[in-house]
């Protein structure tokens, strides 16, 4: 077995507190790359739970028949923060309860510290540039005490990651068909991990704001090419929010299906031997920029009714669904602003005026969508 599982704490809370990390490093037959594939972040959005079980048993088949290459780290439990944050018998795990800080976001930024670290260095030769920056990275983590759990649990991931040929950050929406978040620099490279979960919404963004994770790890490689030019800096990590759809999406098929896919996109980027060769999709993967994805908005306070399925094709103007207003009964339309795949919609069906409601994936950007802050926080 070439599994090692290594256990990292968080600093106390409280007197007789303490939470715990549970990393399991996969460390295949020969050299290879590196792969980092963490689950739930947002701790209450559980498809990622249990999809990183099914992927668990799967990578211990594989390594049990001497296949896995390179370096696999899972983290089945991104965040024992949110799991443990219950109010009235609800599970929010998406903020900080103490400090309202969103665990998806205030991720490093060591851009500046690498490109003073490399410059003067770096050469004609890409892979020695790739092999130099992560050189860089590893050194410029912050070695000073965390100030708190929720600092000390962003600096062990990004730790863990940060050196990634592939990261994968594993969540899910209220409902939802399944989508991804990448890079635009990224695609059409990583159709592949489109094609192998069989997702249709694909969204891209250089920068969408507040230093998410999978940003965290990859926006980095384009700065510093853009800031060394005459150097060749590939975008050496494939980082990708993976949207399990909805967050009552759980069950053991599901989850299996999507490891299964997980399992094939590692295939074909070289962490599993002997793996048979994935046939093409009949329909290439598309992607579309976050500047074409428009988020519709709840006009009163009501009862969300849908007249359109998650994953539809709709039209500017068409009709989605209605508010219904319990006291006098009247219907508030809810019709689309653009063309594209209704592909998100809030779970609740009581909305009060100003949620949001609806995600439609549409083919050209919106002008009342502007870079930067692109994501709800």
């Amino acid at each position: 077995m070439s599994l090692r599982t290594e256990t990292l704490t968080l600093p106390p809370a409280g007197p007789g507190t303490e939470r715990r990390l549970t990393v399991l490093r996969f460390t295949g037959n020969g050299a290879g790359p590196k792969a980092y594939v963490q689950a739930a972040v947002h701790a209450d959005e559980v498809p990622a739970l249990l999809v990183a079980q099914h992927l668990r048993e799967k990578l211990l088949s594989l390594d049990a028949a001497g296949r896995l290459r390179g370096e696999i780290v899972l983290v089945p439990y991104a965040n024992p923060i949110g799991l443990t944050q219950f109010l009235q018998g609800w599970h929010l795990g998406r903020y900080e309860l103490d400090s309202g800080a969103n665990f998806n976001r205030g991720y490093p930024d060591l851009f500046e510290q690498v490109a003073e670290r490399v410059a003067g260095q770096l050469g004609a030769d890409a892979a020695h540039n790739v092999a130099l920056i992560r050189q860089a990275l590893r050194a410029a983590l912050p070695v000073d005490a965390a100030s708190s759990e929720n600092t000390a649990l962003k600096r062990h991931l990004y730790a863990l990651s940060c050196d990634a040929d592939v990261v994968l950050d594993l969540h899910c929406d209220y409902e939802a068909t399944l989508h991804l978040y990448l890079g635009t620099p990224l695609w059409p490279a990583a159709a592949d991990l489109a094609a192998c979960l069989n997702s249709t919404v694909n969204l891209l963004a250089e920068d969408s704001g507040g230093e998410a994770f999978d940003e965290a790890n990859s926006r980095l490689w384009w700065q510093l090419a853009r800031r060394f030019p005459q150097h060749p800096i590939p975008p050496a990590c494939c980082a990708a929010t993976v949207e399990l759809r909805g967050d009552r999406d759980v069950s053991d098929a599901m989850a299996s299906q999507d490891a299964e896919g997980l399992i094939a996109f590692l295939a074909g980027r070289g962490f599993i031997a002997d793996a048979p060769p994935r046939m093409p999709p009949a329909i290439a993967p598309e992607a579309t920029l976050l500047e074409a994805v428009d988020t519709l908005s709840a006009s009163h306070p009501g009862v969300l009714v849908w007249v359109v399925k998650l994953g539809s094709e709709v039209r500017r103007g068409q009709l989605l669904g209605q508010l219904v207003d319990p006291e006098t009964g009247a219907r508030h339309a809810v019709t689309a602003r653009n063309d594209g795949i209704f592909f998100a919609a809030r779970g609740h069906r009581w909305v009060r005026s100003g949620q949001w409601i609806a995600k439609i994936a549409g083919r050209e950007p919106l002008g009342w969508r502007k870079p930067g802050a692109l994501l709800p926080s």
